[in-house]
């Protein structure tokens, strides 16, 4: 298997114009400061030098640090950002992605916390799995941009889309270990992802799959911190989200992990709904309804008694639909499954558990890297998935107005 398991802004902040050129260079600055992959230039302290002047260094860092990138042809631009395909100067081979985040006047410094959040725990984290933050930096006109890995391949829900692609459960156990090692590595390193999907997860020219999008991440909370449960793109958002729970861990990215590997083997979403009543019904059509028997402390969640005390209970679906659903998975593909899925968060499997079951070293083995089947969508698909802003929740498959309503944790 690899890697061996041995883990917006709220309201009432009032709108603020972009502050001036030399600040956003020093937030700039701090971020450098603490990135793996750039770090100061040669011949520059982390510092001011004697007699020197700390916005002299942030502009030289800065301006160091563009010069290193050379920005070509514009591949997507939306509200947010527009991306470019790049190079390293000295290595015209070595393909990046720049995306250049556009100021927004309604957010502190120009700049969202969704973006923030994206940048600081991209460089925290460095896994063959994960996206890549070579580095960031500012232009002239005050925006950031951030250099990211060049992933040509598109994204895994355009792989199952492409009906021209065909593909087997040793493809799909090959997909889903590389998606399942990039969960672990942000759990072990005390990050939740918070909206993992399909067109977050995008893959790279030697077929390696990234986790990306780290737009609603946020480090493991300490206990008894309230956190929102308006995260996660609805499809799989699991149900003590959708019930008001405001303490939670890395279950929440082990369902939503879950639901990405079972719509591999579907081609088609797993639980997919219109609004967060109706996707508490499909969950309860597939799982059965919550009770304290199975789930102590359901009851006290927020939304269960309005959803479930006076409603008739369902009962779970037998193993034989799931058979029926996803004969791709195997047995014990589908035991997998159902334990990331288990409707009790503290019954569901951990990342790191989930890289211990027996499905990865059951036959049959997984297909090798260089061997999965691959799909056009190129540069273009990249550019549309990159630069779409950090955690943004679209409508569909997504709840537009998620985000904006319950803000009593981050």
């Amino acid at each position: 298997m690899g890697a061996s398991p041995a883990v917006s802004p709220r309201p009432g902040l009032p709108p603020a114009k972009p502050s001036a050129n030399a600040s956003i260079k020093a937030k700039t600055l701090a971020i450098l400061n603490n990135s793996r992959a750039i770090g100061a230039p040669d011949g520059l302290s982390r510092a001011t030098s004697p007699g020197g002047d700390a916005q002299d260094l942030a502009e030289q860092m800065n301006d160091d640090v563009r010069n290193q990138f050379v920005a070509g042809t514009k591949l997507g631009e939306g509200t947010y950002a527009v991306v470019y395909r790049g190079h390293f100067r000295e290595d015209p081979t070595k393909l990046v992605a720049i995306k250049k985040m556009k100021l927004n006047v309604e957010y502190r410094d120009g700049i969202t916390m969704d973006s923030y959040r994206e940048m600081k725990y991209l460089q925290e984290l460095s896994h063959p799995n994960i996206i890549s933050l070579f580095a960031v930096f500012t232009s002239k006109d005050q925006n950031i941009s951030l250099v990211l890995e060049h992933l040509p391949k598109g994204d895994l829900e355009g792989l199952w889309k492409d009906s021209k692609i065909s593909y087997t459960r040793e493809d799909i156990k090959a997909w889903s270990a590389m998606l399942c090692q990039a969960v672990w590595f942000c759990h072990e390193n005390y990050i939740l992802h918070r909206d993992i999907k399909g067109n977050n997860v995008l893959i790279a020219a030697d077929n390696t799959l990234k986790l990306a999008d780290f737009g609603l991440a946020r480090s493991f909370s300490e206990p008894g911190r309230n956190m929102t449960c308006n995260v996660i793109t609805r499809f799989y958002r699991p149900p003590e989200l959708l019930l008001g729970a405001m303490h939670y861990g890395g279950c929440v990215d082990v369902w939503s992990t879950a639901c990405v590997i079972a719509e591999l083997a579907t081609r088609n979403f797993f639980l997919p709904s219109e609004t967060d009543l109706q996707q508490l019904t499909v969950i309860t059509d597939l799982f059965g309804s919550p009770t304290e028997a199975d789930w102590p402390g359901v009851s006290s969640l927020r939304h269960w008694e309005v959803n479930f005390k006076s409603a008739p209970p369902k009962r779970p679906q037998p193993l034989s639909h799931w058979k029926q659903r996803l004969p791709l998975m195997g047995e014990d593909g589908i035991d997998l499954l159902r334990a990331m899925m288990a409707m009790d968060p503290s019954k569901r499997l951990s990342a790191r558990e989930t890289l211990k079951h027996p499905y990865w070293t059951n036959m049959p083995r997984p297909t090798k890297k260089e061997n999965l089947p691959g799909m056009g969508g190129g540069e273009q698909k990249m550019g549309e998935d990159l630069k779409r802003p950090g955690g943004q929740i679209d409508s569909g498959r997504t709840d537009k107005v998620a985000r904006k309503l319950d803000f009593g944790g981050k």
